[in-house]
């Protein structure tokens, strides 16, 4: 009571009002205040929130075969003669399969990889086509069969053959003796694939079916050790590292090794086809083979140490393989490089503890 008297004199009144007016000011302006902070925080907090989420969105995309570039598919030479050899280290995907002599080739699959060596690079077989055209993959070779050239010009397939190049572009090592000692680079290869008019992008989905969470095959057997025979005397193992869930590759009872580097050719997965092959009778007396892998076979999916059966689905050329579990599923298969080891029919595959 006493306050309000004295409060209630003129001057004091006055002072009063200003008083309460100030505080009424000061309180509007740190209730703003307050809410600008916290709407601020907020937004500070959304926008980590949504970059979280985008860069865990880039983690969770397979680096394998990602992206719009268009693949190189690369023939190597796979006799003894070659090895070590230059840009197994990088391919995503290696198709190994037999040729003529019990020998066999390899073709890589590389998608936006800046390689300076790459080889020894040897002639294109016709049954090769049909892996580079499932990847939509620009062919590289140097030299060919007349089954491939046959078949290039009949496909349209967009290829370059080394030798009809520069030597600047896919060059002879002195390091080799020939036919074992082309070489080229991915800077090469692009510069000509462009200079042709090829197109350098691509729309298609990969031909496996990449998943970024580890795939652990639980029903699968044991497969520390796989053993694969393409011939008596060219036979491929890979012995599983479990530390590294990886596998290391032997030839003909040799470590594979990168030619630059010296690095040991490592792979996630191993993928095993069973086609039956036969001698061409074109007349060559060279023993070409060919292939019976327009149909559904029988396979294998290695990957983390076991190993599951699979079916292999290839209805015409140019489609693309589908690789099923015995339910008739899609197999997931793990991110990471992945021979695919298309062997004789009759070979006697085996998978030890």
């Amino acid at each position: 009571m006493c306050f309000f008297k004295i409060k209630s004199e003129k001057g004091g009144m006055k002072a009063f009002v200003v008083v309460l007016v100030l505080l009424i000011i000061i309180a509007g302006a740190l209730l703003a205040i307050k809410v600008f902070k916290g709407n601020e925080e907020e937004t500070v907090a959304d926008n980590h929130t949504n970059l979280n989420t985008l860069q865990n969105n880039v983690e969770e995309q397979p680096k394998t075969l990602s992206g719009n570039s268009r693949p190189i598919a690369v023939m190597i030479d796979n006799n003894i003669n070659a090895m070590p050899q230059a840009g197994l280290l990088e391919a995503d995907i290696v198709y190994e399969i037999i040729v003529e002599g019990g020998e066999t080739r390899l073709m890589l699959i590389l998608q936006d990889k800046d390689i300076d060596k790459i080889g020894p690079i040897r002639s294109s077989r016709h049954y090769f086509l049909d892996y580079a055209l499932e990847n939509d993959a620009i062919y590289v070779h140097y030299g060919w069969s007349p089954q491939a050239e046959s078949d290039i010009t009949k496909y349209s397939v967009n290829n370059i053959n080394g030798i009809t190049e520069s030597e600047d572009s896919f060059w002879r090592t002195n390091e080799r003796y020939a036919p074992h000692n082309v070489l080229t680079s991915t800077e090469d290869i692009m510069s000509i694939a462009k200079r042709k008019g090829y197109r350098t992008t691509t729309s298609q989905d990969t031909v496996l079916n990449y998943v970024v969470g580890e795939v652990e095959l639980e029903d699968g057997e044991v497969a520390n050790t796989v053993t694969i025979p393409y011939t008596s005397s060219n036979v491929v193992e890979y012995e599983y590292l479990p530390e590294e869930k990886m596998y290391v590759r032997y030839s003909r009872g040799e470590k594979q090794v990168d030619w630059t580097t010296g690095e040991d050719i490592k792979t996630k997965n191993i993928i095993i086809e069973k086609v039956e092959n036969s001698t061409l009778n074109d007349g060559s007396n060279k023993g070409r083979q060919t292939i019976d892998n327009i149909k559904e076979v029988d396979g294998y999916y290695i990957t983390n140490g076991k190993v599951i059966p699979i079916t292999c689905i290839k209805t015409s050329r140019t489609e693309q393989t589908v690789y099923r579990n015995l339910a008739g599923e899609e197999i997931d298969v793990n991110d990471g490089k992945t021979f695919i080891q298309i062997c004789p029919e009759n070979a006697n595959v085996t998978f030890e503890e």
